[in-house]
């Protein structure tokens, strides 16, 4: 990284900046400048230009003051009418659509049940785009108007070049869907593991608003992780995703490796349900979760031991997450935890038994269920971020090559 680059740090300034409107707007320009560790002549120059460029607007604090007291105090916002954006979920027995404005926003949402798992790629491109063009229509927009979609989904994502490297949505890998959906709707496509939409979603509208650093771990048909540190995601090389459901958590008595997918994934819990012939239904209609959660509820002795052991391999997992990044907070998300008591009790004994003793106290873990409106609301915040990092005008970085 050439840390000397006049236009680098030009780049990096202007996006602070913007987080920080986004934040803590409406807000004076000695705030930036106190919150960014940034001088007043940068501040006023990044505001200036991106005032004129309609990205930020200002709010007139209290009314006409006497000369002598100066003028009204200045706040500044984001101008929520600079972009329109739209956050994509896909699971798979559901698509899940929000459009929001340049604030993040939601202006429409729309939830579609269907089955998505195991469908040809141009099959589920054009059930995404459909989706998203009734949202939009429903925001009282047109495609015109959108700037960036992001579509997310569970599994290992490049987010560098849209492919999707392996996905529980797919029965094939290495998919370029963003160029399948770009095709179709004519727009930019952003796509992105959903852990990470469920990250940025914690950090900008959830339990996480005051962090720069903290984990999320997603417990659906993938187990994903999501790491922002220093307030920005982190991602691999190329971009890609992070998915610690394919870390090994043990071995078969014959020495095959077992992956935490394969014990403590939704698809998991069900197969440990397979001698209920009503299970093979429930589970194509998507309903299998809730017949484990309904078998729960029965006191059925056998289900209760396949989530108990499914909830020790996650605290066990989380457990070795502390050991490596020791992040002040751990913030657990998805469809598994519609199990309830039994499978989060058996995730905090996992992680007892298996955290290092210094490590114990160190990370506060928090269980954070929420709509799947919310996780396509983080997926349009990173569209969001993708765009305060952009030429806008004279404000953005010059683009080369």
């Amino acid at each position: 990284m050439k840390t000397g680059d006049p236009e680098l740090m030009r780049e990096i300034n202007r996006f602070h900046v913007l987080d920080i409107v986004r934040r803590y707007g409406p807000i004076s320009r000695v705030e930036i400048c106190s919150r960014g560790a940034l001088s007043s002549t940068t501040v006023s120059a990044i505001t200036g230009s991106m005032i004129e460029d309609g990205i930020i607007e200002t709010r007139p604090v209290g009314g006409i003051h006497e000369p002598t007291r100066g003028r009204p105090r200045v706040m500044l916002q984001l101008n929520p009418e600079a972009a329109r954006v739209v956050g994509v979920k896909v699971g798979l027995h559901q698509i899940t659509v929000a459009v929001t404005d340049f604030c993040g926003q939601i202006l429409s949402s729309l939830e579609m049940p269907l089955r998505v798992r195991r469908q040809p790629v141009s099959v589920v491109a054009d059930i995404v785009e459909d989706v998203i063009r009734r949202a939009v229509v429903d925001a009282g927009l047109t495609m015109k108007a959108i700037d960036t979609v992001c579509t997310t989904m569970p599994g290992i994502v490049e987010y560098a070049t849209g492919r999707v490297r392996i996905s529980p949505i797919f029965s094939t890998r290495d998919i370029a869907f963003g160029e399948e959906v770009a095709r179709r709707l004519g727009v930019r496509v952003i796509v992105e593991s959903d852990v990470n939409a469920a990250t940025l979603a914690q950090q900008w509208f959830g339990c996480c608003r005051d962090l720069a650093d903290f984990v999320v771990v997603s417990l659906e048909q993938a187990i994903g992780l999501g790491v922002l540190h220093g307030g920005e995601l982190f991602r691999g090389a190329r971009g890609l995703s992070l998915d610690i459901g394919r870390m090994v958590i043990g071995t078969t008595p014959a020495g095959k490796l077992l992956r935490l997918v394969d014990l403590a994934s939704e698809q998991a819990i069900v197969r440990g349900l397979e001698a209920d012939p009503a299970i093979a239904d429930a589970a194509f209609a998507g309903r299998g979760l809730r017949h484990a959660v309904e078998h729960l509820g029965k006191g059925d002795g056998a289900v209760h031991d396949q989530v108990a052991q499914a909830g020790r391999f996650v605290g066990i997992s989380v457990a070795n997450i502390v050991s490596l990044f020791a992040p002040p907070k751990i913030v657990l998300v998805g469809s598994l935890l519609s199990l309830g008591e039994p499978f989060i009790k058996a995730i905090g004994c996992g992680f007892e038994e298996a955290v290092a003793e210094p490590l114990a106290g160190v990370t506060d873990i928090v269980v954070e269920p929420f709509s799947d409106v919310l996780w396509a609301q983080g997926a349009a915040a990173i569209a969001l971020c993708e765009l305060y990092g952009s030429p806008w005008n004279t404000t953005g970085p010059v683009q080369t090559g």
